[in-house]
Order: C-alpha cells, then sequence, then structure tokens
C-alpha cells in the first residue's frame, strides 16, 4: 500500500485533538520546561551569597569594627546580631538560623597593634560544605583589608608585617567537609517524597480506571475511611525505606546519627503522612496512571532544586525561598540533618515539625474537598 497523504494528516489531526482534550499532560509539557528554565536561570546560585552571620564581640575597637563592616560589604555574610557567649552561638549553629559565628576576642585591637598576631575564630555550620566555601576561602582576605584600613600612623607598619593577625576556622557538624555526609541524610526527605507520592496516586487511579473505586464509593464507607484506608499500608512501605536508607548510611557513608532517635521517629512519620496525602490529592486531579505519575514528577522537581538538597538554601533569591518554604522536603531536610548531624532533639526540630503539619493541613483539606467533588 502506498503512502497515503490524506490517512497521514487524518491521524495527524487526530492527535492534535487527543492532545488539545488532555489538557493535563499538555500543560506539563509547557510548565515543566518553564519551570526548570526559572528555577535554573534565577533560583540556583552555586556561589551563595548574604549568609547569616552572628558576631560575638569581646573587642569594640576600631579593628574589631572594621572586620565586621568588610564581612557586611563583601557580600559572602549579612550580619543578624551578636551573642554574648560561645553557648549561644553553638545554638544558632545548630538550630540553622546562623551559618557563621565570628568571635573577636578580646583585646583584639591592641594586640594588632603590638605585632601579637591574635587570633579571629569563625565557627561554620560546615553540615553543607559548598555552603561555607566560598565564605570562608574569602574570610582572611576581607579582614586583613578591613584592619590594614585602621592601622595608621605609628602603627602603620604592623600592617604590612605577614600575618597581623590569624583567622581560625572552626567547622562543625562536618568537619572533614565530606559531601555525602550532607547529600545522604538530604537523600532520604527526596526518596520518601519520590516514592510516597508516586505509589499513593497511581495506586488510586489505578482503581479508578479497573472500576473498582465506583464499587468502593458505592459502599457508605466515608472520605476520611477511605482516605486513611488507602495511605496507611504505604507508610510501611516508608518504614523499610527508611530502615534500609540509615542502615546503608551508615554502613556504606559512614553518616552519623548523633541525635534524638524519638524525634526523627516522630519527624519522619509526619513526612510520610504529607507526602502520602499529596498523592491522594494527585490522584484526585488526575484521570490516567500516565497523568498522575506526571503531575507527581512536577511535585518533586521542586523538592530536589529548592529544598536546599543540590544547592545552598540561603544562595537562593527571596522569591525561591518563598516557594522552597512551602515544600515539605525542605522542612524535613532541616530536621534529618539537625538529628543525624548536629545532635537536635525534640525542641530543636519543633519548628521544622510545625512547618510540615501546616503544610499537610492545607493539603489533607483540598484533598478531602477535592474527593468530594470527585465523588458528586
Amino acid at each position: 500500500m502506498s503512502f497515503s497523504l490524506s490517512r497521514f494528516f487524518a491521524v495527524l489531526a487526530k492527535e492534535f485533538v487527543q492532545m488539545r482534550r488532555d489538557r493535563v499532560t499538555f500543560a506539563l509539557m509547557i510548565g515543566v520546561p518553564i519551570m526548570q528554565l526559572l528555577i535554573f536561570g534565577f533560583a540556583i546560585n552555586t556561589d551563595p551569597r548574604h549568609m547569616p552571620t552572628l558576631v560575638e564581640m569581646a573587642d569594640s575597637g576600631p579593628a574589631a569594627r572594621a572586620v565586621v563592616a568588610g564581612m557586611q560589604a563583601s557580600g559572602y555574610f549579612d550580619i543578624i546580631g551578636t551573642v554574648t557567649s560561645a553557648a549561644e552561638g553553638d545554638r544558632a549553629l545548630r538550630e540553622g538560623s546562623a551559618s557563621f559565628v565570628l568571635v573577636i576576642p578580646p583585646g583584639f585591637e591592641r594586640d594588632v597593634q603590638r605585632g601579637l598576631s591574635p587570633e579571629l575564630l569563625l565557627s561554620v555550620d560546615a553540615s553543607d560544605p559548598s555552603a561555607a566555601a566560598a565564605a570562608v576561602g574569602a574570610m582572611p582576605g576581607i579582614a586583613a583589608t578591613a584592619v590594614a584600613e585602621t592601622l595608621s600612623g605609628p602603627v602603620a607598619a604592623k600592617a604590612t608585617t605577614p600575618d597581623p593577625f590569624g583567622v581560625t576556622v572552626h567547622r562543625q557538624y562536618n568537619a572533614e567537609g565530606k559531601t555525602s555526609t550532607n547529600i545522604v541524610p538530604g537523600l532520604l526527605a527526596i526518596i520518601l517524597a519520590m516514592t510516597m507520592v508516586m505509589i499513593t496516586a497511581v495506586a488510586i487511579v489505578r482503581e479508578a480506571e479497573k472500576g473498582t473505586m465506583e464499587a468502593l464509593i458505592a459502599t457508605p464507607v466515608r472520605p476520611t475511611e477511605v482516605m486513611l484506608g488507602k495511605i496507611i499500608p504505604y507508610v510501611l512501605v516508608g518504614y523499610v525505606q527508611t530502615l534500609v536508607f540509615l542502615l546503608a548510611a551508615k554502613v556504606l557513608f559512614d553518616v552519623p546519627f548523633i541525635g534524638s532517635r524519638f524525634a526523627f521517629f516522630l519527624g519522619f512519620n509526619l513526612y510520610i503522612v504529607v507526602n502520602l496525602a499529596l498523592g491522594f490529592l494527585i490522584s484526585t486531579l488526575s484521570r490516567s496512571q500516565m497523568q498522575a505519575m506526571q503531575i507527581s514528577f512536577f511535585t518533586l522537581l521542586p523538592s530536589i532544586l529548592l529544598s536546599g538538597f543540590m544547592f545552598p538554601f540561603a544562595g537562593m533569591p527571596g522569591w525561591a525561598q518563598a516557594i522552597g518554604t512551602a515544600i515539605p522536603a525542605t522542612h524535613f531536610l532541616r530536621l534529618t540533618r539537625k538529628v543525624m548531624l548536629k545532635g537536635a532533639t525534640i525542641p530543636d526540630i519543633a519548628p521544622d515539625m510545625a512547618a510540615i503539619a501546616a503544610i499537610m493541613a492545607v493539603i489533607v483539606v483540598a484533598a478531602m474537598l477535592r474527593y468530594r467533588q470527585t465523588l458528586d
């Protein structure tokens, strides 16, 4: 049979009609590339700036003030406040409210002028080595320039000495700067998000395609009972995944787990539920298993790129951080790193759990409203 242009154009027209009717798939075909372009073009920054920094000033002389001003002017550091003790600075690093704590020792001004080479201490949250590397590398030059500008008159010669002062960097929570120590705990958030959301969405849509969901709707089962009945079995799947993951992290990558196991247990249970609820919501928006997988992927992409998993969260612009804050993976990633690497307990992770619970409440309400609309 010879090639027929009429038959060819008939099939071509049929595909365009089908594409127009499948609005979800068509929207994703346009939306995913646009989202990738915006995120990679505007939100991703491998050279993070404006990292939150606290200062412990035991000396407030001109040299000390010049160092602080130089850090602020460099763009690498945002001076957000002061602390009065080492314990207060350590707590800020553990909670994640600060990435750096600069300690200016007593008598810093006097010792610089006398040529005694005093030491500045820069404590760093090194749980994410890529976020701290550029700022740490720039710190000696920033401080040297700032101090040199304050040395004038009889002490001007001290500015040209090889080491008018030193900068000691104290890397906490990942002293060796191992990438795996940062990536592996965060990877658990991505794995659970990917599997829990997709498995739940596809499983429920598959029942709708086979017609078994209609039989379920015909029974006196309420939407809440259907939702819980569909979600609970996959909680056990999440347990197995988490257990295997933690064992592999310890055996293969020697990732520490120094925090409260009970705090981690509460956090990951909450995170599993919010992802399963999101999968349930996606199932109410999908008409086929393919659509469920596509929408699941659409929600997964921001979780990978805007949660702080691959790129430093503090280096993103404000609008990207606002979007990232609405993503459950962002808060669970922080929770996991706090517990595993920083020795966090329940009070330390309470803000992260509250954020996940708030997101979960919104998703559950939306899922239940959407499910009722589907029943109608």
